[in-house]
């Protein structure tokens, strides 16, 4: 069972994040390699895998909730790429921290397009 959520977990964490989760990986194994395998086996095996809601509509859900916490920007310019990787546009993401400013505020808002604009910059530099 325990490798089924972690095999289910690694799969839907590699289709949104990619090389990005494993950097994460390599930064934890020294010191907290547990914390690792819970963000693959609860975080992503157990909870991003259950059936009910799209890939896309989880990280636009994602990146919403971080925009609206305003407090991890490196997580949220993660779920940004992560939403572009499971087939989001620019201007969903766009949308989605725009809406934030009614709920949220305006300075959490301005903050979310602050790291979308650094994701989408980034992304256009590879191309």
């Amino acid at each position: 069972m325990e490798n089924q959520r972690h095999e289910r977990g690694w799969d839907a964490l590699m289709q949104i994040n990619g090389p990005a989760a494993e950097r994460l990986f390599e930064e934890l194994a020294d010191i907290a390699p547990d914390l690792g395998r819970w963000v693959v086996e609860f975080a992503f095996g157990d909870v991003v895998s259950r059936p009910g809601l799209d890939p896309r509509t989880r990280e636009l859900v994602t990146v919403a909730a971080l925009t609206a916490q305003g407090q991890w920007p490196a997580e949220l310019r993660a779920h940004i790429a992560g939403a572009l990787n499971v087939g989001c546009t620019p201007q969903e993401v766009v949308e989605v921290i725009l809406q934030m400013a009614v709920y949220a505020g305006f300075p959490a808002a301005i903050n979310g397009i602050r790291a979308a604009k650094e994701v989408f910059a980034a992304r256009d530099s590879k191309t």
